[in-house]
């Protein structure tokens, strides 16, 4: 997969910011650009820690924020209060369904959904930039179990 406009964003990024571009942050970039679906800082790390075991905790989840930060990554909240890391550059937008029980998690688009979100903004004088839905609930297998 060919990654380097993502790169590129990063670049740009950590020299408006200016910060450095170093081997570890690279390393991190391109292990999570070629990882697919959402991901917690501490699963992310065990796996980065496999081939690059040099590479700390620390290190991964100062990276992720950066990537949410310019606009990379897009950040969902778990139940537990911890954070998932998802694509977000040329990835198509989608919101989420949360079980507050078990933690599973359900990617959704609507159109419906996107237009009224649109016409709420437009109704207050209001430029929308980006938005997430996130709703919390119970899933079916939770509602089943009787929890």
């Amino acid at each position: 997969m060919n990654n380097e406009k993502e790169k590129q964003i990063f670049i740009d990024f950590l020299k408006k910011k200016n910060l450095k571009k170093t081997e570890q942050r690279d390393i991190i970039l391109d292990t999570f650009l070629n990882l697919e679906g959402h991901v917690s800082p501490e699963d992310f790390y065990q796996i980065l820690r496999i081939t690059h075991p040099e590479i700390g905790l620390s290190t991964v989840y100062r990276t992720l924020k950066l990537f949410s930060e310019c606009e990379l990554a897009r950040e969902v909240q778990r139940r537990d209060g911890g954070t998932l890391f998802e694509h977000n550059h040329a990835h198509p937008h989608h919101d989420h369904l949360l079980c507050s029980k078990c933690g599973v998690y359900f990617e959704f688009y609507d159109e419906q959904v996107e237009k009224l979100q649109e016409e709420i903004a437009k109704r207050h004088n209001f430029k929308m930039m980006s938005h997430r839905l996130e709703i919390f609930g119970v899933c079916i297998n939770c509602q089943l179990q009787g929890e």
